[in-house]
């Protein structure tokens, strides 16, 4: 299929080339019948030897037609002094004589119309810019879609191009199928469903998605941002609406998809009772009454994407309107190495590089994240002027986008970094002291980003769904194992451990609250979990209000849980205060030290006494 083309029109520009060419050709036509004047003594020297035969008189110039041409061939000759007492001499000589009045009705009309109309032009045509950029058009296409339309060489996307989402490609196959062949998807009575929202987390590639069906089945792609809808001009959104889907119909099968669908399918009333009627909302009504007019059968399919499903009205979640939802979430393991080897084509990557590896140390990323972290790990190759990207690299380029950028040029104090060297061996120290906690990969005192004075970066060895209360115990002292190294060995706190504190405080607060895993409180979720996806907006799933009373328990056991954790903290490192003060001073003197290198440190280190 061929791209639709625009409308030829005049633009502004052909006119003003134009009037240019027009007053050049005027200008040189002028040239060329101009005859250059000589001197008024040359002229009368002429009439009195009686070679004039009839002079024309004008306001500025006199021109005398000679009897006979001169040698030159020059038959004319002008003047351009004119003497008062002209009449009485040309008398005298008894030359006939007219006068010419000059007309400058059209040198004068062109003066005042050709400025003005360039000003106006100029003006126009600014203002149509200005208007387009602010996304209100023509006055006549204001109601117009401002889709773009891909076709299958445009989007250039295939699912190969897509990895780690099997499950969503899966389910989008189906559409491609009907797509593809609709009358005999539909041969039992089925039909395909009207819309389907890809939900997911930012960077997860919901947008890559619906290139790819578009780029599978081979059919128009009609891609708008939901917030291209809704324009300043009450009415528009809907004109807009209904535009796009009768574009959409008449290049059926086709796709159309709505990015970002929150910014258009907010729920109505969800920010107050002020603005019932608002222009979003006229836009939202247009388009329920599309779902509802249009018919799959005839080949079209409404796609959208939404990172935030929990505000969306639930009219557009209804059955016959977006019948299916599909979820795009973050990879696991398998996925992450999947995407890396889509990324990884387009690097020159060293042979011994093992994307396993990588994929562990890149838990909770999404598509878009490991994208840039390929990018991040060729910038770094670049920079050390390697021939191939090793593994060292995707290592940087995780601790610049997890941790920050280094700051060389933050220069801490012996004290400083003394405390902070042993608030991260007590991290490190801890999490290989107790079971079930993710190995240590590496150890840093040098400071990164924002806030970040040091850090600790573990290595997950897989993908964790579900924690018991034992492992969040073990995170929490992890945590907490910073604070407790200061404490033991310097007998004071600093304002280092504020972050760990946070989460810590998090984590113990969801045990009591909403785990239920404190005994005493019993089996009760006392606080309400947040919406999910796909649930009604400001609606809660279970919790209680606590009582007072029971609020005060629940900030003691809270209290409870986390210190008896500090203490089991404290007694692991004191235990352990000899490879303590010995990976100190291993990090103080190299800065940084490594998962093998922490490993050849730590062989003596001993677990807690089982009597503790």
């Amino acid at each position: 299929m061929q791209q639709m083309q625009p409308q030829t029109r005049w633009n502004l520009v052909y006119w003003v080339i134009a009037i240019l060419m027009l007053l050049m050709l005027q200008n040189a036509w002028q040239a060329a019948q101009q005859i250059e004047p000589v001197p008024y003594s040359e002229f009368e020297k002429a009439l009195a030897e009686g070679r004039v035969a009839e002079v024309t008189v004008t306001d500025r110039t006199l021109t005398g037609r000679l009897k006979s041409p001169e040698p030159g061939g020059k038959s004319v000759i002008v003047a351009t002094r004119v003497e008062p007492d002209l009449a009485e001499r040309l008398s005298k000589y008894n030359v006939p004589y007219t006068r010419v009045v000059e007309s400058t009705f059209l040198r004068d009309l062109l003066s005042w119309v050709v400025p003005a109309a360039v000003f106006f032009g100029l003006w126009f045509f600014v203002v149509r810019r200005f208007a387009e950029k602010q996304g209100i058009g023509g006055f006549m296409s204001i109601g117009k879609s401002r889709a773009k339309i891909y076709v299958e060489k445009d989007t250039g996307v295939t699912f190969a191009d897509v990895a780690g989402v099997d499950e969503a490609k899966e389910e989008l196959k189906e559409v491609v199928a009907f797509l593809k062949n609709p009358k005999d998807y539909g041969r039992l009575g089925a039909r395909m469903p009207k819309g389907v929202l890809l939900v997911g987390p930012p960077g997860t590639g919901k947008t890559l998605l619906a290139k790819a069906v578009a780029g599978e089945a081979g059919v128009p792609f009609f891609s708008i941002s939901g917030s291209e809808f809704v324009e300043m001009f009450v009415g528009v959104g809907a004109a807009r609406v209904r535009d796009l889907f009768e574009q959409a119909r008449g290049k059926a099968p086709a796709i159309i998809f709505i990015d970002e669908l929150d910014a258009l399918g907010r729920a109505r009333g969800i920010a107050g009772p002020v603005g019932g009627h608002d222009e979003r909302e006229q836009t939202l009504q247009q388009l329920l009454v599309e779902l509802d007019g249009f018919d799959s059968s005839a080949g079209l399919v409404l796609l959208a994407a939404t990172n935030r499903p929990e505000i969306l009205d639930p009219a557009l979640l209804r059955a016959g309107r977006f019948d299916r939802q599909v979820l795009v979430d973050r990879p696991d393991k398998s996925g992450r190495v999947q995407i890396l080897k889509v990324h990884v084509r387009k690097v020159k990557l060293a042979p011994d590089v093992d994307l396993e590896q990588v994929a562990a140390l890149t838990t909770g990323f999404s598509g878009a994240d490991l994208a840039n972290l390929v990018n991040e790990a060729a910038l770094a190759a670049t920079r050390r002027n390697a021939a191939q990207i090793a593994l060292e690299d995707f290592t940087r380029a995780i601790e610049r986008i997890v941790a920050g950028l280094e700051k060389k040029n933050r220069v801490l104090n012996p004290k400083e970094r003394e405390v902070v060297a042993y608030h991260e061996m007590g991290h490190a120290l801890t999490a290989l002291a107790l079971p079930g906690t993710d190995p240590v990969h590496k150890v840093s005192i040098i400071p990164r980003g924002i806030g970040a004075l040091g850090y600790t970066i573990q290595r997950p060895t897989e993908d964790r769904f579900l924690m018991t209360r034992a492992e969040l115990e073990n995170k929490i002292a992890v945590l907490l194992g910073g604070r407790a190294a200061e404490k033991l060995v310097f007998g004071h706190l600093s304002t280092g451990a504020a972050d760990d504190l946070a989460k810590v405080t998090d984590i113990a607060r969801d045990m009591v609250t909403r785990y239920g895993m404190v005994e005493e409180l019993g089996y009760v979720a006392y606080e309400a979990q947040p919406p999910r996806f796909l649930e009604v907006p400001g609606y809660t799933q279970g919790g209680c209000r606590p009582s007072q009373q029971t609020q005060q328990k629940i900030d003691e056991a809270v209290r409870t849980l986390v210190m008896n954790t500090f203490d089991r903290t404290y007694r692991l490192l004191q235990s352990n205060r000899d490879v303590l003060e010995r990976c100190a001073r291993e990090l103080l003197a190299k800065e940084t030290l490594d998962e093998n290198a922490i490993r050849k440190l730590t062989q003596d280190l001993r677990a807690l006494p089982a009597a503790a």
